[in-house]
């Protein structure tokens, strides 16, 4: 099964994106995850988010296994341009291009059909704990005395209320 994720209109030119999409492009999806963080590039951060977000589309939507995806594609588009002017001589304007890009990130599973156990605890049993609970009498715990001693009480070098200055400018 393929599980999908995608960010549009990311303010990095899509040149640049793809150099960290083809790092990661078929490995998987926990060790892909591990590779973003040392990648010192800016678009690590937000495939790290979408990477996030794939996995947790997978495991809350279709009950899969986190741990067996794989990265099977990671599809970089150019984005709208955003359109500048810069001043030039003579009283020209020279035009600017700020790119965006739209990043698809495609799982799939390492062995299909394996699903995650589900937690979820039947109607029927929460009303039985629920009523064991109130009837039982738990013991509270109380917080440990703490002994204070008395005499003298020492602050930074020991001295009471009075911070030593390192440094001051006028001289005593």
């Amino acid at each position: 099964m393929q599980i999908t994720a995608q960010l549009n209109n990311l303010r990095i030119s899509p040149r640049k994106v793809r150099l960290v999409a083809r790092a990661i492009k078929g490995m998987d999806a926990i060790s892909a995850k591990f590779q973003l963080d040392y990648i010192i590039k800016k678009s690590s951060k937000p495939i790290s988010k979408l990477l996030d977000s794939a996995m947790a589309n997978a495991h809350n939507g279709f009950g899969l296994v986190k741990e067996n995806m794989f990265i099977k594609d990671v599809i970089v588009n150019e984005g709208s341009k955003l359109k500048r002017f810069r001043p030039k001589g003579f009283g020209m304007a020279s035009p600017i291009e700020k790119k965006t890009s739209h990043i698809k990130i495609v799982l799939e599973e390492k062995v299909p059909g394996l699903k995650a156990k589900s937690q979820i605890i039947p109607k029927s049993e929460t009303a039985e704990i629920t009523e064991t609970t109130k009837e039982v009498n738990m013991p509270t715990k109380s917080k440990p005395e703490i002994k204070k001693e008395l005499g003298k009480k020492g602050g930074i070098f020991g001295q009471v209320g009075k911070i030593k200055k390192f440094f001051r400018r006028k001289a005593i």
